[in-house]
Formats: C-alpha cells, sequence, structure tokens
C-alpha cells in the first residue's frame, strides 16, 4: 500500500496494527524520521527494538530475514528499524518477504529513496506493507503545522507568529514542536486552559533560538562567508550542535533550493523571482538576501554536486559518530571556500 505525505497521518495508527513493512522514504530526512518514530510509537506492542544499517544488511541480505523472524533471547516481543540509503536493503527486503513466515514490525528509513526505488516497487502492492514519500516543507506547510501544534498544547497563535517560529527553526518542524512547547509552559497554558500566544512571549522564550541554531552556520557556509566561518565553527563546538541535526538543516536548505531552483528555471532575475517568492508567502523575507545569493552561487550541477556531498557526509557520520564534529567541520569549510570562489 502506498501513502502520499498527506494522508500519511490519517493512515498511519491502522497500518501500524495491521501491517509489517514500512518503507519511509522521501528527501527530507526529518520528515521520514519522524514518520519513522510515529510508526514505532503506534506499533501495538513494540517491544525491543533491533536496529540495522543499510551498509550491513547489503553485506548480508539474509540477515533482516533471519532476524524478523526469530524471537528474543527472553520470547519478548521486538521491532526493527533499518536505515539505509537508496536501494541497499533491496535484497534483505526481497528475501524478507520470499516466507510465508510473518515476521515482527520492520521499519525501513530510507534516505534519499523515493516511492519509484527497487524496494518501494516490492512492497507497494502487498497488503502488509506500507510505502510513503515525504518531501521537503514549504514555509506554508511549517507554519500551519506550526499553528495546529499550538492548538493542540493551548497556545494559540496567529500565522504572523507561526511563520516567525517556522522560519526560526529552519522549517524543522521537531524544532518547532520544542518551541511550541516551551511557549504553552511559559505561558502555563493547557488544552483545558489555553492562553494565546504573543510575539512577545516568543521573544522571552526564543530569543535565542535563531542565535543558538543551526540558521546562521549554514548561510555562512553556503553564502561562502569566509572571514565569520572561523567563529561559526567554533560556537558549534561550544554549543555542542548536534552534527547530523546541523546537517540536516544543510539539507534541508539544498533542497528548498533545488525548488526555488526549478521555479526559477532560466529567468535571469534573481532578484525579481524572489520577490514573487516572497509575497507568495513561499520563502521567509529574512531569508530573502540569503537565498538570493545562495542561488547565484548553487545552481545546476554546483546544486547537484552538492547534494550529492551532503549525503556522502550523511552516511560517513552514521558510521563516525565519534569523529562527526571533526568531519562535518572539514567538510563545511570546503563546501565555504568552493562557494567563495564563486562569488
Amino acid at each position: 500500500m502506498k501513502a502520499t505525505q498527506r494522508d500519511f497521518g490519517s493512515m498511519a495508527p491502522r497500518a501500524a496494527q495491521t501491517m509489517r513493512v514500512f518503507f519511509l522514504c522521501g528527501t527530507d530526512d526529518a520528515s521520514v524520521q519522524d514518520a519513522a518514530f510515529r510508526i514505532a510509537s503506534l506499533l501495538p506492542d513494540a517491544g525491543e527494538r533491533v536496529e540495522f544499517t543499510g551498509a550491513e544488511l547489503k553485506r548480508d541480505p539474509v540477515r533482516l530475514g533471519d532476524e524478523a523472524r526469530s524471537t528474543s533471547l527472553f520470547g519478548d516481543t521486538r521491532h526493527i528499524w533499518v536505515r539505509c540509503s537508496g536501494d541497499e536493503a533491496h535484497d534483505a527486503v526481497e528475501n524478507l518477504i520470499s516466507s510465508d513466515v510473518t515476521p515482527c514490525p520492520v521499519i525501513i528509513q530510507a534516505a534519499n529513496a523515493s516511492d519509484k526505488s527497487r524496494t518501494a516497487k516490492l512492497l507497494e502492492k502487498r497488503d502488509d506493507a506500507l510505502v510513503a514519500m515525504f518531501y521537503p516543507p514549504d514555509l506554508a506547510s511549517v507554519t500551519a503545522s506550526v499553528r495546529q501544534m499550538a492548538d493542540a498544547a493551548g497556545a494559540p497563535m496567529d500565522r504572523e507568529l507561526a511563520q516567525r517560529i517556522a522560519a526560526a527553526v529552519g522549517l524543522d518542524t521537531r524544532l518547532a514542536a520544542s518551541e511550541v512547547t516551551k511557549l504553552a509552559l511559559y505561558l502555563d497554558a493547557t488544552p483545558e486552559r489555553p492562553r494565546p500566544a504573543t510575539l512577545e512571549a516568543f521573544e522571552a522564550v526564543g530569543a535565542k533560538t535563531e542565535e543558538d541554531g543551526f540558521t546562521t552556520l549554514v548561510n555562512t557556509v553556503l553564502n561562502g562567508d569566509s572571514g565569520r566561518l572561523k567563529a561559526e565553527l567554533r560556537r558549534m563546538a561550544e554549543l555542542e550542535l548536534n552534527p547530523v541535526g546541523l546537517l540536516l538543516a544543510f539539507e534541508r536548505r539544498v533542497a528548498q533550493l533545488a525548488q526555488l531552483a526549478g521555479r526559477l528555471g532560466t529567468n535571469p532575475d534573481i532578484s525579481v523571482f524572489m520577490e514573487g517568492e516572497k509575497a507568495s508567502r513561499r520563502v521567509f523575507f529574512k531569508d530573502v538576501p540569503d537565498l538570493s545569493r545562495q542561488l547565484r552561487i548553487w545552481r545546476g550541477r554546483p546544486l547537484a554536486r552538492l547534494a550529492q556531498r551532503l549525503m556522502a557526509l550523511h552516511r560517513s557520520l552514521m558510521v563516525n559518530n565519534q569523529t562527526a564534529e571533526l568531519l562535518l567541520a572539514q567538510e563545511l569549510a570546503e563546501i565555504a571556500r568552493y562557494a567563495k570562489s564563486r562569488c
């Protein structure tokens, strides 16, 4: 069975109860990960979690099926979580579904894969499997999500404030949820006793969000601002910013640039184009200068190569978590140098 990003939320509860294999893919890793956690939380008896990487299953395709059809040492329930890239798990999934023995739930978090991939094709017509693809969110959709979160938390807000929060967290719904939770606590708001959220309250609890977050570093690197890079990398180390979380912020920005470049086409006037994007509320007005500069640097082949480098770096960080911060800093310095050469 296939699900779209729009209907995944409504389909997930029933799917978690009745299906055994979940192939969650797309170009937005944050949304794919959110979906994986959503399925795991809805499993009727999740039990022990067994994790595999795509590289492990590519080396030993039989291992997934064996593990999914076996029981734990103490006879408890279990589910399997696979983090892979592209079709790394294809042969393992093919082996898994070839048996008549019902496996434990298998959640496959597939970065850089689509619902047209070979693995997705294996599963999309099966009644015991769900394939769902996720795309990078735009400002309007995240703004709407922030307002929904705020309503649910008892801190309703207007569109302008929700948009400001969405932009401040780099369109990351996980970070947005954290900001909404902080707002509700600050206001002492609950669903039973709602209190409207205000800009003053957000500034009181979220004043450091943009300064302490990822946006400044993302713009420094992609703008080729080598004069600020050293200070930003030092800040990354001092604040102990999560390397994978920071890389996801870069991946979301690159996906956003790809969407903008697609709409821009052969139009030579980036300034006029970006004003139109701002008027259509597809980009936040404060992001227009940085996005305009980045569109001049990162288009066509350079943008495609950047996306590929970030994907390769993501795989390296997952494997080499002890040196993730150093690997990330080195790669960001290389990207910034290249961007500066194109300014």
